[in-house]
């Protein structure tokens, strides 16, 4: 696939004028639902004069919808929030390699598809939040909370969320199945109620009382620091404290958005020069300031809220290898009783 950009700096794309003439449209089939994305899309047809047409849902149906328009789908790009979807797709022949200098130089071996398949543009930082009233000595690593001290106490997602599924799918990289196994059974007697809600779910659980630990995606809480949000008011935030497990360690846990270019696109430069434009210092920048994510590009400059969580050692395992395991730890998960 010919290269579409000439150069990348700091905020700037430059489109060949081929490619402009080639493609004035770009197909976008995404699971990101974020209002702030609506920036991202309109600065690229700014930039670059492309037109942006979005399917949106379910990152499941998007992809069943591209397996059963087979050669005759539209989707240029495939955009999601999480690696095992897009991993999915790759290995059901989805997906096509990228031929881009730009994406190799600027995103990271281990948040990019070994084959270049798929990129990480976005990261989030999966942590412990624990009520500081009530637990004097938190969990200072993922492994600690399956131990019995913290019977009773921890409140988590469901086992069929893909944040719950790539955090096991990382242990299980890391220690291996039996030890995973151990863990997931572990962290399954400590829980305070049945696995409910979403990540600011999670969150409110500290506020309510139901639960004194529970773990959630770092944007959650950024987002309230940055904007009002329902149950997490400053007084309310003011008895949260949180844990970036394992420093020393493997590293904090981190769930990665990004995408792919479609098998079938029937506009492949425009979605190489779309796929770069996410790499971009604008773009990074706008990730973190407008959704409170982390840069997945090395040395971009992190938002003020996020950044207020302070600075960790995140890890570096490869996510690719972590996506391969989601079948795995989902089988764990219904071995164990992880509802």
């Amino acid at each position: 696939m010919t290269r579409t950009l000439t150069a990348l700096l700091a905020t700037t794309i430059v489109v060949s004028a081929a490619t402009a003439a080639q493609a004035q449209e770009l197909n976008l089939y995404s699971s990101r639902h974020y209002e702030t994305d609506e920036r991202l899309y309109s600065d690229f047809t700014d930039l670059t004069g492309i037109t942006i047409n979005r399917i949106e849902g379910n990152a499941d149906e998007l992809i069943a919808r591209m397996e059963a328009e087979g050669a005759n789908s539209p989707a240029d790009v495939f955009l999601t929030v999480d690696t095992s979807r897009l991993q999915r797709a790759a290995d059901m022949g989805l997906l096509q390699a990228a031929d881009s200098d730009v994406l190799a130089e600027r995103i990271p071996a281990n948040l990019r598809d070994d084959d270049n398949l798929w990129f990480g543009f976005s990261q989030r930082a999966r942590i412990i939040f624990y009520d500081t009233a009530d637990v004097e000595n938190p969990p200072q690593t993922y492994v600690d909370l399956a131990d019995p001290a913290y019977e009773g106490m921890v409140c988590h997602r469901s086992s069929g969320n893909v944040y719950s599924q790539t955090l096991l799918s990382a242990i299980i990289e890391h220690y291996g199945e039996e030890a995973a196994r151990e863990w997931a059974a572990g962290v399954v007697n400590n829980f305070a109620r049945d696995p409910q809600g979403g990540d600011t779910d999670q969150l409110r659980g500290l506020v309510s009382g139901e639960c004194d630990i529970s773990i959630s995606n770092t944007y959650y809480f950024a987002r309230a620091i940055r904007r009002d949000v329902e149950g997490l008011n400053e007084a309310d935030r003011a008895q949260i404290g949180w844990v970036f497990p394992d420093q020393g360690g493997n590293g904090a846990h981190m769930n990665l958005s990004g995408g792919g270019i479609a098998a079938n696109a029937p506009n492949p430069d425009a979605a190489v020069a779309f796929l770069e434009y996410l790499a971009s210092d604008q773009a990074q920048q706008y990730f973190s300031a407008g959704n409170d994510e982390y840069p997945a590009v090395p040395g971009v400059p992190i938002a003020e809220a996020p950044a207020s969580l302070g600075e960790f050692e995140a890890d570096d395992v490869d996510l690719a290898a972590v996506a391969e395991n989601v079948p795995l730890a989902q089988a764990i998960f219904n071995d164990v009783g992880w509802e």
